[in-house]
């Protein structure tokens, strides 16, 4: 545990990649199996189960700590981070430990098992024989909130350093829903069978986003394919073994979430990988995001929504074919094999091609990605014909040309101080519009200002709280900031009836008053337009 809480310190405190990767590497060249196993598991969002509530947490914390829970209440809205404020609230240890990070795993997840009373002795045992820096990762394990800064990539590229194996062939190992359960340390990375699980997808490929100055620094046109970007979750379909596997980009295995593709088993052959986007779809065009977001938390799925909201992959790449990897393959090659698969389907099949854009200069280009939102499309993607499927992101070769965002013009009336090192700035934000006389809330943002605005605009909370609820405070309704986002849909749950999606401050209108902000109707307008 020790080594491992030295691991994550490092990882927290510096910004140097190769500092960051030198460090996992070493880590992972000493450390027993079983803690490089769980600690790769960690790194890539494989957290152990809570099993206790943070309400019991802060009240043990606080009476180990022989203080009132209204103190510590106000220690945490300080701190930000409830793993860090038990570490620093808690007394001094009264002994040490030596034990390792998959022993202290293990008794975390028999929590599961034993009784409150039992859990209570084991936490406050546990916290008796950590130091501060130890209790705090602890704890963000106790509580299902550990993350670290650090890329999937990234400590791939470590892994490989330390094994001196591919790193293009350990990405592929990582894939997929092993868990420190159902592998070794020796079967995900050192066994030569390791890749034969066929539900693996692969590792996928991803873009850059293209700066303002737009696609002619890219060269000749005629080296490149557009597409659409469509609003959907990316995800792989898989055909091996007479089964289908649905993955998405996130790694969470998606099968039973869309049946309707299970239908692809009758129209393509084992042995085809197919990098896509999933989308709802109303039988010409995809349906607002909203639609598909519906399913995306359901398990299982009722008739009614199978009904409203059919999804289909709107497919763009061929990664597997007949068994065969692809992905050293050029691009404008996997397409044209693609496109031939799919023009044999019939209508009724749960993929369509997604359509290959023509266009001879970047001005023809640049007019088509202004029709986006009539296609029901986020902007364009531009793709180098002779790329290769590289795994994570390589600049050069792959693009995304998005729209620019819609905004409105909202006023901030509630703050809410943040997390990390930004616990001690006001940074969570609501924002309303003008409905005659009142101010209607419809938005929540926490992104887009510099530090030197936060810094500003909390100064400015301090000392213009109306109230208090908690960790949020009512401000006076003065400030109007442009508020940037990429969709809107109609919601039941606001009461504005409506909800944003990636909502962030694009500025601090500074120049605006309260009275010249958008209105209700304002919002019902874009809704009506867009959603």
């Amino acid at each position: 545990m020790k080594r491992f809480t030295e691991l994550y310190a490092v990882l927290d405190q510096t910004t140097k990649t190769s500092a960051k990767t030198s460090e996992m590497a070493k880590y992972f060249t000493d450390a027993p199996d079983e803690d490089r196993l769980w600690t790769v598991a960690l790194f890539s969002g494989r957290r152990p189960r809570r099993a206790i509530t943070t309400t019991k947490l802060r009240e043990w914390a606080a009476e180990k700590a022989n203080i009132p829970l209204w103190l510590f209440e106000e220690s945490y809205s300080i701190v930000g981070d409830l793993a860090e404020t038990i570490a620093l609230v808690l007394p001094p240890a009264s002994r040490d430990q030596d034990e390792s990070l998959s022993t202290w795993i293990a008794r975390l997840r028999a929590l599961d098992t034993q009784d409150e009373d039992a859990r209570k002795a084991t936490v406050l045992d546990a916290w008796d024989q950590m130091g501060a820096q130890e209790r705090m990762v602890f704890n963000k394990l106790l509580t299902g909130g550990f993350r670290i800064g650090v890329s999937r990539k990234l400590m791939t590229r470590a892994l490989a350093q330390a094994t001196g194996r591919d790193e293009a062939e350990l990405a592929h190992r990582l894939m997929g829903d092993w868990t420190p359960d159902t592998t070794t340390w020796e079967a995900l990375i050192e066994a030569p069978d390791s890749g034969a699980d066929l539900s693996r997808p692969y590792p996928f490929c991803l873009a850059y986003g293209l700066d303002d100055d737009g696609p002619e620094t890219l060269g000749d046109p005629k080296d490149w394919l557009a597409e659409w970007k469509w609003d959907g979750i990316r995800g792989q379909l898989i055909l091996r073994g007479g089964e289908h596997f649905v993955w998405s980009r996130g790694e969470e295995l998606m099968t039973d979430r869309f049946p309707e593709l299970a239908r692809a088993r009758d129209f393509l052959p084992d042995g085809t990988v197919i990098d896509g986007e999933i989308v709802a779809w109303d039988g010409i065009a995809p349906l607002p995001f909203n639609a598909l977001q519906k399913r995306i938390g359901r398990k299982t799925v009722p008739k009614k929504l199978l009904k409203d909201a059919p999804v289909i992959v709107l497919a763009y790449d061929l990664l597997e074919d007949n068994g065969e990897d692809l992905r050293e393959v050029p691009f404008a090659e996997r397409r044209a094999r693609l496109d031939a698969i799919l023009s044999t389907l019939p209508e009724d099949a749960p993929l369509r091609a997604s359509l290959v854009l023509r266009f001879k200069s970047w001005k023809t280009l640049a007019d088509l990605r202004r029709t986006a939102r009539e296609e029901r499309a986020e902007g364009l993607m531009i793709k180098r014909a002779s790329s290769p499927y590289h795994t994570g992101r390589k600049k050069g070769d792959w693009w995304k040309w998005k729209l620019d965002p819609l905004t409105i013009d909202a006023v901030m009336i509630y703050a809410q101080q943040g997390h990390g090192r930004r616990a001690n700035l006001f940074t969570d934000f609501t924002f309303a519009v003008r409905d005659g006389n009142e101010l209607v809330p419809f938005t929540k943002a926490y992104s887009g200002l510099t530090d030197e605005e936060f810094r500003k605009i909390t100064a400015w909370v301090r000392k213009n709280t109306l109230q208090r609820f908690g960790p949020v405070r009512q401000v006076r309704a003065v400030h109007v900031f442009e508020i940037a986002f990429e969709g809107i849909a109609e919601s039941t749950r606001h009461k504005s009836g409506v909800s944003l999606r990636f909502p962030r401050m694009k500025r601090w209108r500074h120049d605006k008053p309260v009275n010249e902000a958008n209105t209700i109707e304002d919002l019902r307008e874009m809704l009506a337009q867009y959603g």
